[in-house]
């Protein structure tokens, strides 16, 4: 599994605990990559099992994709160990300090989130 079957696990599960279907096309978009890219791409994590097609519950012409409990699986073992490390370092912050760690962890996301995306970097000119 490649870095973009992972991020499209990742968004498809991210938009179902939000309640939010995805469709082909914003998979697409949020990957970047092509609609014929990503029709391999479904139809690749589709096979393995990951991922499946399925009728959008509100527009009865469009389908969603949704995530199996195989992915769920696999991502949840995948990110464990990383899950792991990262509340032992959250429990090394003395109780003292969380306070203010939060605050600027709040406020660096809001900053994050109000500004514009950057623009994508292009080689140099020869």
């Amino acid at each position: 599994m490649n870095t973009t079957d992972l991020e499209a696990l990742r968004f498809v599960i991210a938009h179902e605990l939000a309640e939010s279907p995805v469709t082909p096309l914003q998979l697409a978009r949020h990957l970047e990559i092509s609609g014929a890219s990503t029709s391999k791409l479904l139809d690749r994590l589709t096979a393995s099992g990951h991922l499946a097609r399925a009728p959008h519950p509100h527009d009865g012409r469009s389908r969603i994709v949704v995530a199996t409990e195989h992915a769920h699986a696999q991502v949840r073992e995948r990110l464990r160990g990383m899950h792991e490390r990262m509340l032992e370092i959250a429990h090394d912050v003395p109780p003292s300090a969380r306070t203010a760690a939060i605050c600027f962890l709040d406020a660096m996301a809001e900053q994050l989130e109000t500004e514009a995306a950057p623009e994508r970097l292009t080689p140099p000119a020869p």
